[in-house]
């Protein structure tokens, strides 16, 4: 059975990773549509006829009350869930006598939002046994959310908690499952990151070490090469001179 998702949002950081984060952790959906506003919702409704949508209320051309409306004229409105930064009671009125499942107030957990599209599409198609995720599966994936998500920003002054965010669970709980899977702590796992980046930057031989440090996510350059050292054996200015 062939299940669609669509994700409906004007901002690129929540459309992109509540798509990322559910094909992530569920492989219940054969193909996960995004759109960045509303006239582009309405297309996609209308030629990919999505059973399950998370539909933002502010977007441009058309906004999420203006796209059910339409949809439901043509009556093809998927199963529909609002994420909105707008607690107004005009919109979540509108919405829910439109036929929204949900309305909720962002920010959502990335895994609240998990059990709402697993528990709309047992709703719509039953339960499916073998597509639950195992306790130990879950927390592969989550360790490999953060890690991805680590990649992307190692550059910025990234803290525990702002990736614990984006996996959707306390960094307490994050901490944890590092010190479990990869038998080291967060600071550590990101410093290797940064470590490698840096080592990409010394062989190219263009930046002096002080810039690359503060392009690699440190603030100290001091702090740098004692990491660098630790890491490599040697110091920045010795990895540098052994690959030109």
């Amino acid at each position: 059975m062939s299940i669609k998702l669509l994700i409906a949002d004007d901002e690129d950081t929540i459309r992109n990773g509540i798509g990322k984060y559910i094909q992530l952790h569920t492989d219940r959906f054969d193909k996960i549509f995004l759109a960045g506003n509303g006239r582009e919702t309405v297309d996609i409704i209308f030629r990919d006829k999505p059973d399950i949508m998370f539909l933002d209320v502010q977007m441009p051309l058309m906004d999420g009350i203006e796209v059910m409306q339409e949809a439901n004229r043509a009556g093809i409105l998927p199963y529909t869930m609002i994420l909105s930064a707008y607690d107004e009671f005009k919109y979540c009125q509108q919405a829910l006598r439109l036929g929204a499942k949900e309305y909720l107030l962002k920010p959502v957990r990335s895994s609240d939002i998990l059990q709402m599209v697993n528990r709309a599409v047992d709703e719509l198609f039953g339960v499916q046994e073998d597509a639950k995720i195992k306790p130990m599966e879950e927390k592969n994936h989550l360790v490999e959310l953060a890690k991805e998500y680590m990649e992307e920003h190692y550059y910025e002054n990234l803290m525990l908690i702002d990736v614990a965010q984006k996996a959707g669970i306390s960094p307490g709980y994050l901490s944890t499952l590092f010190q479990k899977q990869l038998s080291k702590g967060f600071i550590d796992y990101l410093n290797e990151i940064r470590i490698e980046h840096a080592c990409s930057y010394l062989q190219q031989n263009y930046l002096k070490t002080y810039e690359i440090a503060y392009k690699v996510g440190f603030k100290d350059e001091k702090y740098f090469s004692k990491v660098f050292k630790k890491l490599k054996g040697r110091s920045p200015s010795e990895y540098r001179r052994g690959n030109l």
